[in-house]
């Protein structure tokens, strides 16, 4: 039996550049395109609506950018890139997205691209966690201003309340994500993720020392030079986790 069609959805909002898109994607076998989107809005509902194993998409239209199409999204398809800017955001998502592509596409690459695409879906599924939970692989996506991020789990190393937010510090980066601590606190893994004080969960695989302080605390010094102290009603518990 044939494996199913690749089922691809196209995020431009250029008419031309959509058709472009569905006249490689026609030379290409086993590919199905199930969609267009010429803005965010109608793309993040193509995604949602359809659930596409690749999306095209475009970096910069008139209604937003393609990062805010991924942001908020509950789960992400796989991500090609097209972009008329080689260096705009390209960077970021080198190893991090499928694949990019510059325009004017060339078949080959989007050829290259769409048989990544078959490896990942024809790849054995992974044991699903409970809903909500991230595991230390799991990527998310970040946002500050027009910087954007796919940061894995592991790669945070401490997660601060700013006003009714928190801000999330990896690879010497921050970003501010519209979600409150605790509901952060609730979809990351109780043994890699520790709540030091009111404010701060720190990822203990990011501890690089632990010193003694006032009122039987201690201050956790952090590989990217971060220090954060641990209150005295958390010190017990920390004891307990670090302990053989």
């Amino acid at each position: 039996m044939s494996a199913r069609p690749v089922r691809v959805l196209i995020v431009d909002d250029t008419r031309l550049a959509r058709q472009e898109l569905r006249t490689l994607l026609a030379a290409i076998p086993d590919v199905e395109v199930i969609g267009e989107a010429d803005d965010v809005p109608a793309a993040r509902a193509a995604i949602e609506s359809s659930r596409p194993d690749v999306v095209l998409l475009d970096i910069q239209m008139p209604s937003g950018t393609g990062f805010d199409v991924l942001d908020g999204l509950e789960s992400t398809p796989s991500v090609v890139f097209t972009t008329a800017y080689d260096t705009y955001a390209v960077r970021a998502f080198e190893t991090n997205a499928l694949d990019y592509l510059v325009k004017p596409v060339e078949p080959a690459r989007l050829g290259e691209a769409l048989q990544r695409a078959r490896a990942r879906l024809a790849a054995p599924e992974p044991i699903m966690e409970p809903r909500g939970a991230l595991g230390p692989d799991d990527q998310v996506f970040l946002r500050e201003g027009e910087r954007c991020w796919f940061v894995a789990v592991r790669e945070i190393v401490r997660i601060v309340v700013d006003g009714n937010y928190a801000r999330v510090w990896f690879r010497d980066e921050c970003a501010l994500l519209g979600r409150s601590l605790s509901a952060l606190e609730s979809r990351l893994d109780p043994a890699m993720f520790f709540r030091a004080n009111r404010n701060t969960l720190v990822n203990l695989r990011m501890v690089k020392a632990v010193d003694l302080a006032v009122h039987d605390g201690y201050e956790l010094e952090l590989r990217d030079g971060s220090r954060v102290d641990v209150s005295r009603r958390q010190a017990r518990e920390l004891r307990e986790r670090l302990a053989l």
